[in-house]
């Protein structure tokens, strides 16, 4: 391991628990562990539930008088949309409509916005916000202040219930709690299409929540049964569907842009491009052959080269091939289409389809 990766405070347990670990946005973090792997892991969230620790997401505070107003003026959401308690899935994007990132913002109030990132663009989002800040409000990196630990699965509910904490708030909202000494916040969030938590702990108290909820009979699960369960149901990667040279449009991510807004970044580029019409889309793809997509994998309409793989992985839960793929709105495919996947020299077949590959359980 690189010296230079940074550590999650449940390193030990991890290492304890057998887990296999791999660089995710600078940090060393638990691929699986010994005695489940993707498979098994995969398979406990979507049927019971499991805990990943994702401390490696950044954490960054918005405050000052005006903050939610602010930060709604830079991001691409609209905050007007929700009340104290909710959070929002949102972007930031450049000029040029390229996406810097995506995140949650978690509004506590007009005057304070909690915003998690993901692990490599955390630095550059702060950076962004700060030099844009006007006098009165700081933006402040809390990276390292907080742990986040995500308990998904449909018996997550349950499980959580048992350690006194509130689990009955919707969907994308959140609520202040503690277990024994430690206080929290439980997010009715998540990245894998079940009914699902996460919880904002600490630094230093991370280490007695996870106990607890490995103690309540939850399955430890790394950060790759999170890939194969993000990836059935079509959510982006920022570094692979969202990037400085896919936009919001390209991505079909414009349910989260706020185009009544008069100002956030890079609204002139994506209302001008929306107009105009992406020149790709992404997709998604089920192969109906034998054979496991991975991203940058070429695909083709017959003789005609109409895209890229941005993603792929094999379903657990559908037992076949699936990717999200970058096609030619020009070449005219439609869900339904079969087109072929370009593996390693040999041409796989594959339908369109529309994300989710799998029912979410999540609303």
């Amino acid at each position: 391991m690189s010296a230079e990766l940074l550590r999650s405070p449940l390193h030990d347990r991890h290492v304890a628990l057998g887990a296999k670990f791999a660089s995710f946005g600078g940090w060393d973090m638990p691929l699986e562990y010994a005695g489940g792997g993707v498979l098994r892991e995969h398979a406990a969230v979507r049927e019971a539930a499991g805990v990943f620790d994702v401390s490696h997401l950044g954490k960054a505070r918005v405050s000052g008088a005006g903050a939610a107003s602010f930060v709604n003026s830079c991001l691409t959401n609209d905050l007007g949309r929700i009340a104290p308690g909710k959070a929002q899935y949102t972007l930031c994007c450049d000029s040029s409509g390229g996406v810097v990132d995506d995140l949650i913002a978690y509004l506590h109030s007009d005057d304070h916005v909690f915003l998690i990132p993901n692990a490599a663009n955390t630095a550059e989002v702060v950076r962004r916000l700060t030099e844009a800040a006007p006098d009165g409000i700081t933006v402040t990196d809390e990276h390292r202040s907080h742990a986040v630990l995500a308990v998904q699965g449909p018996q997550s509910a349950e499980i959580l219930g048992k350690l006194g904490l509130p689990t009955d708030h919707g969907y994308m909202s959140f609520a202040p709690a503690a277990v024994g000494g430690t206080e929290l916040v439980v997010c009715r969030t998540g990245y894998t299409g079940e009914h699902g938590y996460e919880l904002v702990v600490p630094w230093d108290g991370a280490g007695a929540v996870w106990d607890a909820i490995i103690e309540a009979g939850v399955r430890p699960c790394g950060l790759g049964a999170r890939d194969t369960l993000r990836t059935e149901m079509g959510y982006p990667l920022h570094g692979q569907e969202l990037t400085l040279d896919i936009s919001p449009v390209q991505a079909r991510s414009g349910w989260a842009v706020g185009w009544n807004k008069p100002a956030f970044w890079g609204r002139e580029a994506l209302v001008t491009e929306k107009a105009a019409g992406a020149r790709r889309q992404l997709r998604g793809l089920e192969l109906t052959g034998r054979g496991i997509p991975r991203g940058h994998m070429q695909v083709y309409a017959g003789d005609a080269l109409v895209g890229e793989t941005t993603s792929g992985t094999f379903s657990p839960t559908k037992k076949v091939g699936i990717a999200l793929a970058l096609l030619d709105t020009a070449a005219g495919l439609a869900d339904g289409d079969l087109v072929q996947v370009d593996i390693r020299g040999k041409r796989i077949e594959a339908r369109i389809v529309k994300p989710p590959f799998v029912t979410p359980s999540v609303r």
